[in-house]
């Protein structure tokens, strides 16, 4: 398992925008963290930042005492996957080959280059592809299938680096309600009995109440909101969610849509 430390960070983009702004959190090993917001609030560039793939003006990101730095981004991307909104798959490779990609980290610059695969890396992907449902559809290719199985093959890809983290940004932004479900069932699944781990981006406000262990609510690159399902009142939502010019009815009635 391993814990992540968010300790002041805060991010400027050189067009002078301030995605975020002195962020504070830390996240329990093992835990199951949804992060709630509108768009535009820093979600994305939050969780990018906990696999390196932005890096804080301020502040830094620590993964169980270790500081991500650029030296090391090899090392902690190898213990942190990621599971994109739109799958991030290549659709004219086969669904093994693409859950194979996720074994690329562990394998020399040289065997990277060439996708060369020992029978090691071919046993964890198979394992990964069962845990999904997915084994049936392993040499299909990737864009026959439907958007919620691509979804699992993210995950199975995720799960073949054999992970200590998994960060998941709108995993289901662009799946029906019922293969919305399923995804989260399966990855609090992950998290329950691997202890993973997981941290999911979400706009669905029932989805985060129905699967998080603990909410972070974020508003205009600051963190408003931090508490269990349970606290995440209607007031809470306005908070998270609130604009210029916006009442307590205007936020339940798109949080209602969500």
């Amino acid at each position: 398992m391993s814990s992540i430390s968010i300790q002041s960070v805060s991010k400027r983009f050189p067009n002078g925008f301030e995605a975020l702004k002195h962020i504070d959190v830390d996240i329990a090993s093992g835990s199951f963290t949804v992060i709630l917001g509108p768009s535009g609030a820093g979600k994305s560039t939050l969780l990018r930042m906990m696999n390196g793939l932005e890096t804080p003006s301020t502040g830094a990101i620590v993964i169980d005492g270790e500081r991500i730095c650029r030296n090391k981004l090899r090392s902690i991307r190898s213990r942190v996957s990621m599971v994109f909104q739109q799958f991030n798959l290549v659709d004219r490779l086969s669904v093994m080959t693409n859950v194979l990609t996720g074994r690329l980290s562990q394998r020399s610059w040289f065997g990277s280059v060439l996708y060369l695969f020992r029978r090691e890396d071919m046993d964890i992907a198979q394992q990964a592809l069962q845990r999904v449902g997915l084994i049936d559809k392993a040499w299909n290719r990737a864009d026959k299938l439907s958007g919620g199985q691509q979804q699992r093959v993210g995950i199975a890809r995720a799960l073949a680096q054999n992970p200590k983290v998994i960060l998941a940004d709108e995993p289901v932004a662009s799946l029906d309600p019922v293969a919305s479900g399923e995804i989260m069932t399966l990855l609090r699944e992950i998290c329950e009995r691997d202890n993973i781990t997981v941290v999911v981006n979400l706009h669905q406000v029932e989805l985060a109440r129905r699967f998080a262990d603990r909410i972070i609510g974020m508003n205009d690159g600051r963190l408003v909101f931090d508490g269990t399902p349970e606290q995440l009142t209607s007031s809470a939502l306005h908070t998270i969610y609130r604009r210029e010019g916006t009442t307590h009815e205007s936020v339940e009635l798109a949080v209602a849509y969500a």
